[in-house]
C-alpha cells in the first residue's frame, strides 16, 4: 500500500502518510477477517497439517464462537475507519471499494475458487494488486503501467513458488495441488521471474535516471530468493523465507536504502 507514495517521492508528506496509515489499518482488519473466515472453515482440515494444526482455532485455543465475535469487531471497526477516510478524501470508491472487493474475492476463494488450478494463484496476485491500487487511490497517485506489471508478475512468481514447494514437501492438504506438476510449476515460476525483472527494469529506466542502477541488485535478490526456494528449506511462504534468511533481509535492506537515495537524495 505504501509503494505508490514511496515511489512518487512524497513519502514524507505527513497528511498523505497518515491517510495511508489509517487505510493500512482498515485493510489489515479486512485481511485479518479473511484469515479468520478461512481458519473457521478449514479447522478440521488444518488439524491434519503438521504446521497448521497449531493455529488458534484448529488447536482449540480459540473457539469458533470467539473467533466470530472478533471477526465482527474487525469488520465493524474497519468500516468506521473507511467511512472517516471517505469524509476526508470525498472518494467512497477509494475508501471502501478496494477493501470490500478484496473481502468478497477472498470469500469466493475460500468457498471453492481455491480449488481451481491457476485461478487460485491469480487471486493471490490480485490481492497484491488491490493493495497497490488502494494505496494509490487513497492519496490520489496514479500507478504506472510498468510498476503495475512488475507487481503482477512478482505476485504470480511468489504464488507459483509457494505451490511448488508445497507440492515438493507433500505436507499440504490443498486439493488444487493434485492439478499441478513440478515440471509445470518450475517452468511457469521462472517465466514470471523473468517478466518481473524485465518490467522492473523498464520501470526504472522510464523513471529517474539513477533508479536503473537498482536493477542489478533486484536481480541478485531474486537469485537469492530462488536459491532458498530450490534448497527446499522452506514451504515457499515469502514471509517465512524472509524471516529465516539473513542474506535476503540484508539485500532487501540495501535495496530500500538505494531506492531512498535515488528518490529522495539525488
Amino acid at each position: 500500500m505504501f509503494v505508490p507514495l514511496f515511489f512518487s517521492g512524497h513519502l514524507f508528506d505527513i497528511q498523505k502518510f497518515l491517510m495511508l496509515i489509517l487505510g493500512f489499518i482498515a485493510f489489515s482488519f479486512i485481511a485479518s477477517s479473511v484469515y479468520i473466515i478461512n481458519d473457521i472453515q478449514d479447522a478440521d482440515k488444518d488439524r491434519k497439517h503438521p504446521k497448521k494444526r497449531f493455529r488458534p482455532i484448529a488447536s482449540g485455543r480459540i473457539s469458533k464462537k470467539q473467533a466470530t465475535v472478533f471477526l465482527t469487531f474487525l469488520l465493524i471497526t474497519s468500516c468506521f475507519i473507511m467511512a472517516w477516510l471517505t469524509v476526508v478524501n470525498h472518494n467512497p470508491w477509494a475508501s471502501f471499494g478496494f477493501p470490500i472487493f478484496y473481502l468478497i474475492m477472498n470469500i469466493a476463494y475460500s468457498n471453492g475458487l481455491k480449488n481451481i488450478p491457476l485461478v487460485d494463484v491469480v487471486i493471490i496476485a490480485i490481492g497484491f494488486v488491490v493493495r497497490l491500487l488502494y494505496g494509490g487511490a487513497l492519496v490520489s497517485i496514479t500507478i504506472s503501467d510498468s510498476l503495475l506489471l512488475t507487481v503482477v508478475s512478482a505476485s504470480m512468481f511468489l504464488g507459483f513458488g509457494k505451490r511448488r514447494n508445497e507440492l515438493r514437501k507433500g505436507t499440504s492438504t490443498r486439493k488444487v495441488l493434485k492439478a499441478y506438476s513440478m515440471e509445470f510449476l518450475d517452468k511457469i515460476m521462472y517465466v514470471f521471474i523473468g517478466l518481473t525483472l524485465v518490467f522492473y527494469s523498464l520501470w526504472s529506466i522510464n523513471s529517474r535516471a539513477l533508479l536503473v542502477y537498482t536493477s542489478p541488485l533486484a536481480m541478485i535478490i531474486v537469485a537469492d530468493y530462488c536459491l532458498i526456494i530450490e534448497s527446499g528449506s522452506s514451504d515457499g511462504d515469502p514471509a517465512e523465507v524472509l524471516k529465516h534468511s539473513k542474506s535476503l533481509m540484508a539485500l532487501l535492506l540495501l535495496f530500500v536504502l538505494l531506492l531512498l537515495l535515488c528518490l529522495y537524495v539525488s
